[in-house]
């Protein structure tokens, strides 16, 4: 039988800790560290699509303390609407999975040979993993569709890189024990889909909220729902909610509300509160509130988006499953997209 989209999921423990291993081998970006504290660039451009774009955003919360301008944007904008960006002054991180997808592929014409790019790819040979200035390889295996072990394996990359651009040690070591709490959350993955099929019924609007790093997973969680369930779905700010969509509030709605980094926990309760004292269904995730499947295992802050994605994994199996399909078997798109 060919490999499912729950099979990847089920997968992830042994992807992350591949790719944890082979991070550990790498050799230090030494001349790129060197290069960016003698001066050389004048801004770090992230870029990336879909997932890729998403999982960017911890390390450009991390890399805001350099004393420089650090840029995420999305590739088809920064090759059609600011190309000016891509100037050998300026340092490019591109992530891509499939290290084929268009926009990337059209990037590396106009970097190749001539702006440094950092490229992190999950595919060996591809015109990402080739062409980049240096490539940092993730070990996730073939994945059948949707985004998953490639995303949590990409997030572990970015956390040894945004250790080697900071010229610090102190995030990667973190991820050490994540495969065996992976390991551990998906062992009752049956009985998580029970429960959330029951929570989820007769929801028609869905919203995962977050602050900081926890915007990874909202942001990319909603993604991953409309992929894989077929169901409309919107990753946001927690603040940004207040701002307009408070008014979509009613039983039919569901908020999935990360609580995230002390500097804003309190705010992202205060957000549960309100949705559900208006009439909203809501649960909150974190390492000491929630209920399973919301309650993640305790971990260290660098750990917490690869955590904090299993749960809208887990809500998208939950969806397809009241819908009557497969979650994660594509009807429309191709695994990797290589049209704009």
């Amino acid at each position: 039988m060919a490999p499912s989209y729950l099979d990847d999921l089920l997968y992830q423990p042994a992807a992350l800790q591949a790719t944890l291993d082979s991070l550990s081998r790498m050799p230090s970006l030494t001349t790129i560290y060197d290069q960016l504290k003698s001066g050389k660039y004048r801004r770090v451009i992230l870029t990336g699509m879909g997932s890729s774009y998403h999982g960017l955003y911890p390390l450009q919360l991390r890399l805001f303390a350099l004393p420089m301008g650090i840029i995420r944007l999305e590739t088809a904008e920064l090759i059609h609407y600011a190309r000016q960006l891509v100037d050998p002054a300026n340092l490019i991180v591109a992530v891509s999975q499939s290290g084929q997808s268009a926009e990337v592929v059209q990037l590396l014409e106009f970097t190749h040979k001539r702006v440094d790019l950092i490229g992190v790819t999950n595919t060996g040979g591809s015109a990402l993993a080739e062409k980049a200035s240096q490539t940092i390889l993730t070990c996730a295996g073939d994945e059948t569709s949707v985004s998953c072990k490639t995303y949590i394996s990409a997030l572990a990359a970015l956390t040894w890189l945004g250790d080697q651009l900071l010229g610090e040690g102190t995030c990667f070591p973190t991820l050490a024990d994540l495969p065996q709490k992976l390991a551990e959350y998906w062992s009752s993955w049956q009985d998580s889909i029970s429960i959330l099929s029951q929570r989820l019924a007769g929801v028609h609007n869905l919203f995962l909220l977050g602050r900081g790093n926890s915007l990874a997973a909202a942001c990319a969680g909603a993604l991953i729902i409309k992929e894989a369930a077929r169901f409309g779905a919107e990753g946001m700010n927690s603040a940004a909610f207040r701002h307009g969509p408070l008014e979509l509030i009613s039983p039919d709605t569901f908020a999935l509300v990360y609580l995230g980094a002390d500097a804003t926990r309190a705010l992202n309760a205060k957000i549960a509160k309100d949705i559900l004292a208006a009439g909203g269904r809501v649960e909150v995730v974190g390492m000491a509130d929630g209920s399973p499947p919301f309650h993640l295992p305790i971990c260290q802050p660098p750990a917490m988006p690869i955590l904090e994605i299993q749960c809208a994994q887990m809500i998208s199996l939950a969806l397809a499953k009241i819908q009557g399909f497969e979650a994660g078997r594509f009807i429309h798109a191709n695994k990797v997209t290589i049209r704009e």
